[in-house]
Formats: structure tokens, sequence, C-alpha cells
């Protein structure tokens, strides 16, 4: 599902405090791309968070309706929660795994890749 969600950015003496209302969330970036980047990952962590625990994403406020203070400004973050979950769903996970010591041998000696050949067999027993 995609939004824009406004944040609220002010700046200090080194870097930016980013305020997400409709979450009730804030972050920080170094300069105005890094607070940026930083808002759209706090926004998608916590959305995905919130539907795994079969919680309602809140709907996105009317960006005219941010009340802000001297020297914040506002503007909108775009995110997108089913390609974040796909970006942290394909990261690698380390498994442990124990076969014989022959197997082993002979995997090795064939030059095996054991990660990718326990990948395609998992795939292939799960029919994905």
């Amino acid at each position: 599902m995609k939004q824009v969600y406004p944040a609220i950015f002010t700046k200090s003496k080194n870097e930016y405090v980013v305020d997400i209302p409709d979450f009730d969330i804030a972050t920080q970036g170094k300069d105005l791309t890094d607070a940026i980047d930083m808002a759209r990952d706090a926004i998608n962590l916590m959305g995905i968070t919130w539907e795994d625990k079969g919680e309602t994403i809140p709907a996105p406020s009317d960006l005219c309706e941010i009340a802000l203070e001297e020297g914040q400004f506002c503007t909108l973050i775009d995110c997108d929660f089913a390609e974040y979950r796909k970006s942290l769903d394909n990261r690698a996970v380390k498994k442990n795994c124990t076969i014989p010591s022959w197997l082993n041998k002979k995997a090795e000696k064939a030059h095996i890749n054991f990660s990718a050949t326990l990948q395609e067999a998992l795939i292939q027993k799960l029919g994905e």
C-alpha cells in the first residue's frame, strides 16, 4: 500500500529532527536528504509493525492541517509498505545445519555452494 504522510522538520545546529504526527514518532538525520530517508524508513517500519500486530495503519493527515512552530517546515514523505516489507523479507538469514562428514567432503570437492543448494531445495520442497 502506497501512501504519503506529513513530516515536520526542525533544523537544529548539526541535524534535522523529524516528527511524524500520524505515527507519533520522531527521527533525525545529519542533513535534509538523510532526514527524509530516515523518516521514510521510520514510517515504513512502523507501518509494517502495526500490520503484523493486526493494527490499522493510520490514514495520512491533511498537510494543510499541520500546525507548525517558527523554524519548522512540513513536507510529505512517500512510503510503500509492501515494497518495504519485501526488501526486509529478502535479506539473508544465517542458518546452521548439520550434514554427514562424508557428504560435506564430497560437496566441497565438487565446489558446491551450500547456501544456493539449500535455497534451491527449500524452494522446490515448498513449491515456490
